[in-house]
């Protein structure tokens, strides 16, 4: 039986539904929108992964048995409320940003258009799963633009909740991650998996030769050894003796990583292993792989930094109302004015402006139905009276994210605290 996600909301949203069914206002057409005021962390760009999941779990919003028995008796809200739920099911449209893209500060990344009522009740869920996702592909980014075309094995499982995990190396493999060492992610997505074996392994062996001899009988002299267990170059002697030049790749989990990894090379060439490959772990981040474009590393394994967004774990989208029907029957647009948290009304659409060079030049959100010439549409139709229209497999929004991340200005790369690399203008 697949598990309903209708109860990974806030209480309050459907408090505000059994009021509006009450005053009527329930059945008027809405537009939501989901956007970001600003990029956290200083940061000069942000990257939209997620999509696709709220797209899984809005087939599996729906009120059964279990769900409206638990609202009952918690009273949380009414009877005719719990009768309007039971035979809920979206079937309004939603537009959005495709897996991959950038967004900056202002981008309509997700557009939901319905009632009140059935649109309303999928703000928690599309921000929890939005909010995550493009938080860890936006660090992720940053961690692989700084790799340039080294890979990055997503290692972080152990480092979060388990559901967090999978939803990690999803979105980190989106933004360019080679794979990750989470086996569900791999089932659930397709991702490739990499993993040999930890200090556990060597320290269970009588020595770090008995161990190094069981891991390559097992898994062939193409594997990776993990040689900081004890003493470095000693391990590296044993490896190579046992794995012979063919030695797949030696793995450096502490110490000064550069250092280490330029001693392990020359030891490596010395020995004759000149094609075994030097992996480097150990709470690495997107500035610390920055700190090793010079040294002979041929691959990282991220974790703690990449699960936790670097630092940035959220990526402070807000999900708001910014057009509802009139009496009339028309949309009107509405926003808040609050102090520090205003909104722009209007049901938006988003184009992006190139220069000469091909490289991004503006984000241009209109209001108006404005179509800028040579503009590029960033709104997708992904619900169309609530069928689902807009799946896509994970390699085409990974591909776009290296597209993109190609066309952005030079400035979008820089690591420090910045502004957005590319201006949002509104038409």
């Amino acid at each position: 039986m697949t598990m309903s996600t209708a109860l990974l909301t806030d209480h309050y949203e459907l408090t505000m539904l059994q009021a509006a069914l009450r005053s009527g206002a329930a059945h008027r057409r809405t537009v939501f929108e989901v956007f970001a005021r600003h990029l956290p962390g200083g940061r000069r760009y942000g990257v939209v992964a997620g999509v696709g999941r709220v797209l899984d779990e809005l087939e599996r919003f729906r009120f059964g048995d279990e769900e409206l028995t638990y609202l009952r008796e918690h009273q949380v809200v009414d009877e005719a409320t719990l009768a309007f739920l039971a035979d809920y099911r979206f079937s309004g449209s939603i537009y959005g940003y495709r897996e991959g893209e950038v967004y900056f500060p202002g981008s309509p990344i997700l557009v939901v258009e319905g009632t009140f009522a059935e649109s309303v009740i999928l703000e928690t869920l599309t921000l929890s799963i939005l909010n995550h996702d493009c938080a860890i592909a936006s660090a992720a980014s940053r961690m692989t633009n700084a790799a340039g075309k080294r890979p990055i094995i997503e290692m972080g499982s152990r480092r979060t909740h388990e559901g967090a995990a999978v939803a990690a190396a999803r979105a980190a493999y989106i933004a360019g991650f080679a794979s990750t060492s989470n086996l569900m992610a791999g089932r659930a997505y397709g991702i490739p998996t990499a993993g040999t074996a930890a200090h556990a392994f060597t320290l269970l062996h009588d020595s770090e030769r008995a161990a190094f001899e069981a891991q390559i009988a097992s898994l062939g002299p193409d594997t990776t050894l993990l040689v900081d267990t004890y003493d470095v170059p000693a391990a590296v002697r044993t490896a190579v003796e046992l794995a012979g030049p063919k030695l797949g790749a030696v793995r450096i989990d502490s110490g000064d990583l550069a250092a280490a990894a330029q001693e392990v090379r020359e030891q490596l060439d010395a020995l004759g292993a000149f094609n075994t490959r030097i992996l480097v772990t150990s709470d690495l981040d997107e500035y610390a792989i920055a700190a090793l474009a010079a040294a002979p590393v041929d691959g990282y394994g991220v974790g703690t930094s990449l699960v936790t967004g670097s630092g940035v774990p959220t990526a402070a989208l807000v999900y708001k109302l910014v057009a509802r029907e009139t009496g009339t029957g028309k949309l009107e647009a509405v926003a808040k004015r609050s102090v520090g948290k205003p909104s722009r009304g209007g049901r938006k659409n988003a184009y992006r402006l190139l220069d000469d060079s091909g490289h991004v030049e503006t984000e241009l959100i209109t209001t108006g139905g404005l179509v800028p010439e040579g503009g590029i549409p960033l709104l997708h139709e992904l619900v169309r009276e609530g069928e689902i229209v807009g799946r896509e497999p994970l390699s085409a929004a990974r591909e776009r994210h290296a597209r993109t991340v190609a066309s952005l200005p030079l400035e979008a790369l820089h690591l420090g605290r910045g502004y957005a690399a590319v201006p949002t203008e509104f038409a």
